[in-house]
């Protein structure tokens, strides 16, 4: 996406919004730019591009989704903080899961917010995260205390994001350079980890816990 043209007010909050469906990223963008104070300066529709306008404009604030393709949105909050340290990032997403709170936070974000959020409150979200505040769904953020952290290791996490669409041990093992057996034991210790009673159960726990 090209840079917005920009606003002539001298002390606008300028934001750059990273979503990869048009309609949310266009609706996010015209909603937040009804606001005084607040200048939509481009919008981006993945995470790559994310960084790239954040490279050149150097926004004060990023609006990051989650689930982008090729870079995911934690990634692209990672790779954004550690090459511009000036802009903060706010994670909004449809999907309200502890694991990807605790993992937003650890990549550098400054808050988490669900989308269906109303329009004032996310407004406020913006300007909180803008003057360094800690912006969290309160709601979340309990749930999150109360379940903990992931206990899926990296290896875990890669082998049942692969296993989420069917594949077996052998086919995952020809993708991640592994051995069958070393596969099917990493299943079987998020297996155990999920308390879930097969692979098919222990998916659909991460992926509810936003842990994959």
């Amino acid at each position: 996406m090209s840079p917005l043209p920009q606003r002539t007010a001298p002390h606008s909050i300028r934001l750059l919004v990273a979503d990869d469906q048009a309609l949310v990223r266009g609706a996010l963008a015209a909603l937040l730019e009804l606001e005084p104070d607040i200048d939509v300066v481009a919008t981006a529709a993945d995470g790559e591009e994310a960084l790239r306008l954040t490279a050149s404009l150097t926004p004060d604030v990023c609006l990051m989704d989650i689930q982008m393709p090729g870079i995911d949105g934690i990634e692209a909050t990672r790779r954004l903080r550690a090459a511009s340290p000036a802009t903060r990032v706010l994670i909004v997403t449809t999907f309200a899961r502890p694991g990807y709170l605790r993992d937003a936070l650890e990549a550098g974000a400054c808050g988490f917010m669900v989308k269906d959020a109303p329009a004032e409150q996310l407004a406020d979200a913006v300007r909180r995260t803008h003057a360094g505040l800690r912006v969290l769904d309160p709601a979340l953020a309990e749930k999150s205390l109360f379940e903990g952290a992931n206990p899926l290791s990296d290896r875990e996490r890669q082998v049942l994001r692969l296993a989420a669409d069917g594949r077996s041990a052998a086919a995952i093992a020809s993708e991640v350079f592994l051995s069958a057996g070393t596969v099917r034991n990493h299943l079987s210790a998020a297996i155990g980890k999920t308390s879930a009673g097969n692979r098919a159960q222990a998916v659909r726990v991460a992926q509810d816990k936003g842990w994959i």
